[in-house]
């Protein structure tokens, strides 16, 4: 029996998705080998690579003079492969005033921390608003980018605290740089309004293992010579994404998983759907007795919901989290222990959790609550 798996990466995959795979897992394409065993330069894994970038394209609506690039090493290595790329060359490092640039960031969470202490290590990193006064149960004002801004840094969703941006911060001519690696394809978005876009694939669009980068064509070309080769923009669009093997299973699941994501009716049908769903979780937490969201209402993920016992008892309510945890285990709701930094318990609630999967916690939840 398959369980409802509510963990925040690796998370679930549509179920048509692993069957298409299961199926395909010994002669994929009709050509009597596996994905797995193709060579990233073979004539039979590239129509796989390709497939998946114009899916990307069409659905995500990606303009032209964008390229997408699968590249490796999750979110966390694009916290350094940005301002490297972006803030370091002699074009880049200086400001119309002779002053050295900086990244502007807002810190929103742990992963927007993660890339401001990264982003340090090579330039000056101005934090120009933080909700961590509210431990990020908000999303601050955005202010406005310095002309000596390299690039303007914001994290779209945070998988760990539940927000979500509700508006695109307005930055000019601030090439704008966001991590949509928990709400990526989960709504449209438009990609114009950005710089660059990056995602990690473990959260909605397939299997941990590739990273994908949408990056804005003026944006290419600016690493200094010493940057390695394995970090720079230039190299992989130039490469096709093929400078190295790729994660090349992981690409063809993502490419699965945009086919099925089109089926749907793409993001206009499943932003539908995933609306739904959190308003079914959301609307019974606001009328229970024993949990609550502690996320500002404006601000409430659509991919991530965490949820608290109205407990001040810091033994109690431990106990209660603890004992949540294991019965909604045992009944097939798996993984919704909150982030070790945070506690209490979160579902994640991707595009591949269907409706029954949140209905099904929301029993589970109204039995516990009554026990």
């Amino acid at each position: 029996m398959r369980v409802y798996n509510f963990s925040p990466g690796p998370s679930m995959l549509p179920l048509p998705v692993l069957e298409k795979a299961a199926a395909e897992m010994c002669d994929a394409n009709g050509t009597g080998q596996s994905v797995m065993e193709m060579s990233h330069r073979s004539a039979a894994y590239k129509p796989i690579i390709e497939k998946a970038e114009v899916l990307l394209r069409n659905l995500m609506e990606i303009p032209s003079n964008y390229r997408v690039l699968f590249l490796q090493g999750g979110a966390s290595l694009q916290f350094s492969m940005i301002p490297l790329n972006l803030a370091m060359s002699k074009e880049q490092a200086k400001g119309p005033d002779g002053a050295k640039r900086k990244i502007t960031l807002i810190d929103t969470g742990i992963w927007a921390q993660k890339a401001a202490e990264e982003g340090a290590k090579y330039t000056e990193v101005n934090i120009s608003a933080s909700s961590k006064d509210k431990a990020y149960t908000y999303i601050p004002n955005a202010p406005a980018p310095g002309a000596d801004d390299a690039y303007y840094h914001i994290t779209w969703n945070n998988t760990i605290v539940g927000t979500k941006w509700a508006d695109i911060p307005d930055t000019g001519s601030v090439p704008l740089v966001t991590d949509i690696s928990s709400s990526i394809l989960s709504e449209p978005l438009d990609v114009s309004r950005f710089g660059l876009i990056y995602a990690g694939a473990q959260k909605n669009l397939g299997p941990a293992g590739v990273t994908v980068v949408i990056i804005r064509e003026d944006l290419i070309g600016h690493a200094p010579a010493w940057v390695p080769a394995m970090l720079r923009y230039d190299i992989h669009n130039k490469e096709g994404s093929l400078y190295n093997t790729p994660p090349c299973y992981a690409i063809y699941m993502v490419g699965l998983v945009l086919e099925w994501l089109k089926a749907l009716g793409g993001t206009e049908a499943i932003a539908g759907i995933n609306r739904k769903k959190a308003a079914l979780l959301y609307d019974y937490l606001e009328t229970s007795k024993m949990f609550y969201s502690p996320v500002e209402k404006k601000y409430r993920s659509l991919m991530n919901i965490p949820f608290v016992p109205r407990e001040d008892d810091a033994e109690r309510k431990a106990a209660i989290e603890k004992r949540f945890v294991s019965e909604s285990a045992a009944v097939g709701l798996m993984n919704l222990a909150g982030h070790r930094l945070v506690g209490g318990m979160r579902a994640s609630i991707y595009n591949a959790m269907p409706e029954d999967g949140v209905k099904a916690l929301i029993s589970f939840m109204e039995k516990f609550e009554k026990s």
